[in-house]
């Protein structure tokens, strides 16, 4: 969640008539958790579904090269047994020598693309997950400055942001409001039934740049 982080870990703050509340005084303050807004909105929920279908089906297809790789190191120790019995004849192991070679090869090759398919799929995939990310966040973020200038704050925090040694930005607010409630309210107000289901657990953080595993 480092890059989720990074991008709330910004204090949010609508300058409206604050010159003037300040000579009074009085400041008109808000608090927010943009991190439950993030996970809570169904357009993350959305995405994080369409992530996991993307992350299976490269699974799948890693799962189906594996298959055949495997079934070649099978062939190659069934071939190496034959070689070395004594009692096969010399011209029938060169002829099986011959093919064990072979099918080493096309088993380095086929192993070599597999990893150049997974690199270039993850990287893919991990490039979409965060302009995702951005997308829905800027989203968030533009939600909160019309609900801060429509409210007439002065100032909107994000309590839930860190700061770099990860300790709480926001540690205490003198009659602060919390609106995070309200938005989010807002935010999923038009969302699909379907769409404020949890997404099931894959044993992946939500919208993390993780992709499937390099299996060996």
């Amino acid at each position: 969640m480092t890059l989720i982080r990074s991008l709330l870990a910004v204090v949010l703050a609508a300058s409206l008539s604050g010159l003037a509340a300040a000579q009074e005084g009085k400041l008109k303050i808000a608090t927010v958790d943009m991190q439950q807004l993030f996970k809570e909105y169904y357009r993350t929920n959305d995405a994080q579904k369409q992530i996991n279908i993307e992350r299976a089906r490269i699974q799948k297809d890693n799962n189906d090269r594996l298959t055949r790789i495997r079934e070649l190191e099978s062939n190659l120790g069934t071939l190496r047994k034959q070689i070395e019995d004594p009692a096969i004849s010399d011209q029938k192991k060169q002829a099986l020598f011959k093919d064990w070679q072979m099918q080493q090869q096309e088993g380095i090759a086929l192993d070599r693309e597999r990893r150049e398919f997974l690199q270039r799929k993850n990287q893919a995939l991990n490039e979409t997950m965060v302009q995702r990310m951005k997308g829905i966040l800027n989203e968030i973020r533009k939600l909160v400055e019309e609900q801060a200038k429509g409210e007439n704050y002065d100032y909107v925090f994000d309590k839930s942001g860190l700061s770099t040694s990860q300790v709480p930005f926001l540690l205490y607010t003198k009659d602060a409001t919390d609106i995070t409630a309200g938005l989010l309210k807002d935010l999923n107000k038009d969302a699909p039934p379907e769409s404020l289901k949890p997404v099931e657990d894959s044993g992946k953080a939500p919208l993390t740049p993780d992709a499937p595993g390099d299996d060996k």
